[in-house]
This record gives C-alpha cells, structure tokens and sequence, in this order.
C-alpha cells in the first residue's frame, strides 16, 4: 500500500511539472551528448512498441462480446508493457528519478498509455460488442498524440510507413523519414531491426533524430496482408503486404 501511494505521489509531482514546465529543460536536451540522446530515444520506442504488443496479444479478448471487464486496466497494460520491454531490451524498465529529458520523457509515456486505457475502459469492456476498433495501431495512435502533448515540444513520437501502405494521412512520412525508408531500410545490405540515427532537422528546428524499421508478423496480416485491395475487419483496404516484409516504422524526435 505505501509503495502505490508513494508511486501515485511521484507521478502527480511529476505530472505538475509537465503542466508547468521546467527551466532548464531545453538547455540540457540541447547539452546532451548523441549516445545519450540515443539511448532516451531507444528507451522510449522500446516501451511503446512494449505497450502497443500488450494490445496486440489481447485483441480477441478485446473483441469478444461475450465478455464485460477484460481485466485491462491502465496498470495491468503497464506491467505487461514492463515485461515486453525486459524481453526486448535484455533489461528490468526502471523509471529515472528527477526533471531529467529522460526521466520526464518516461513518464510521459507511462501517463501516456493510462490516460489512453483509462479513456478505452467504456469501449473494450463493453459487452455484447465484437469487434471494437481499438486495434494496436489505434491504440498507438492515441498513445504518440497524448505522449506528445505532454512533452510540449520537448520531443515528438509518430507512427509511419511507406507511403503506398499510409492509412492516415497524418502518419505520412516527412521528408528524412521517406528517404531513410526508401535509401536505408528498403536496401538488402541494411542490417533488419536496426534504428537509424541522425541530426537532421524537424519541423524546422534542429534535432536528433531516431527511426526503427518495423516488419510484418502474423499479427499485421489479416488487416495489411493479401489480397490486395480486398477489405479488411475496419473496412480498409488491405495492401498486400508479406510475412516479414518492411510495414511501417516508428520516428523519434529530441529536440535541441
């Protein structure tokens, strides 16, 4: 019980100094070295794409009318979130103390994804209902838009893809984004997983700069796989993409 309190404390403390700002924020993101605008990046991604796999792994329960409370409230996809992130990154997700660009940009997800499920709960737990709509690039569409209000342009997260596999305009890659897709990632010799990083201005400001490649799994298919052109679940239209093929991409931006 003293822990929750103690956790609750830590992230309304935290929570005030988003609404307020803080001095010397952008002063230090704009002092941090490329490695370490590199591992916040990475660390931020990693927990997202943790989170987004929580929604994915529980799509059919999500999607079956017959049941009312999932059980998948803001903290139950947290720790599930917690426990991807530790699979993928080979370490235990530990939250950074203090008004540091990485320990705020943490938070920001984690407040994040509550504020995302606990505005889902009417809809995923609605029963009598099949299919919802709250797919996992729903859910990590509303995720990115809430995680960057927060940041108040401190950094940015956005889901992208090629451009024929767009459904959303907003997700469109900008220009940087489309030539690393097209130049790095569509290239054979281009190592699959790798993020690739660079200093390059966004939105006309100058930042650091971080994409990850993201690949059809079995998951994807049903609603991006073939046929070409026949719709899918949500009434899109599928792109004929392939197992293991290049799908989609996550861009972060730190601004300096």
């Amino acid at each position: 019980m003293l822990f929750r309190k103690a956790k609750t404390i830590l992230v309304l403390t935290a929570s005030v100094l988003f609404l307020c700002g803080h001095p010397g924020l952008v002063s230090q993101s704009s002092a941090l070295s490329f490695d370490k605008n590199r591992e916040i990046a990475l660390e931020i991604t990693r927990l997202f794409r943790a989170s987004r796999a929580v929604i994915s792994k529980h799509q059919k329960m999500i999607n079956n009318p017959d049941i009312g409370d999932k059980g998948l409230s803001p903290e139950k996809v947290i720790d599930e979130a917690r426990a991807n992130f530790k699979k993928a990154a080979g370490s235990e997700f530990r939250l950074e103390a203090g008004t540091t660009l990485k320990g705020l940009g943490q938070l920001a997800m984690l407040n994040a994804i509550r504020e995302v499920m606990s505005n889902a709960q009417p809809l995923i737990n609605e029963r009598g209902r099949g299919f919802k709509g709250f797919l996992p690039a729903v859910f990590a569409r509303l995720v990115a838009d809430s995680y960057n209000r927060l940041m108040k342009g401190r950094a940015y997260i956005k889901l992208t893809a090629p451009r024929q596999y767009i459904r959303n305009r907003s997700n469109r890659p900008d220009k940087w984004e489309h030539n690393v897709i097209e130049n790095q990632f569509r290239n054979a010799d281009y190592k699959r997983d790798k993020p690739f990083v660079e200093e390059a201005r966004h939105r006309g400001r100058s930042a650091f700069r971080l994409i990850i490649p993201e690949y059809y799994n079995k998951s994807c298919l049903p609603c991006h796989g073939e046929p070409r052109g026949e719709r899918d679940i949500t009434g899109g239209k599928k792109e004929g993409g392939k197992l293991g093929e290049l799908g989609g991409a996550i861009s972060f931006t730190i601004y300096k």
